[in-house]
């Protein structure tokens, strides 16, 4: 065992560009990169509720 990462079962899309103008290379990535999560803001108002926080800002 050479590498300690061989064994990783998940790895980053490939990137584009360099620095801070680094991103993800969109023709690498699939359905299953994404970050899809549609019910984000019901949750946090949720949240936000059962700790007595205004969920809207004033």
């Amino acid at each position: 065992m050479s590498d300690p990462l061989d064994k990783a079962t998940s790895h980053a899309p490939a990137t584009l560009g360099e620095g801070c103008l680094s991103r993800y290379d969109p023709d690498d990535m699939s359905p299953e990169d994404g970050t899809e999560f549609p019910g984000a803001a019901e949750l946090w108002e949720q949240l936000q509720e059962e700790q007595g926080k205004p969920t809207k800002p004033v």
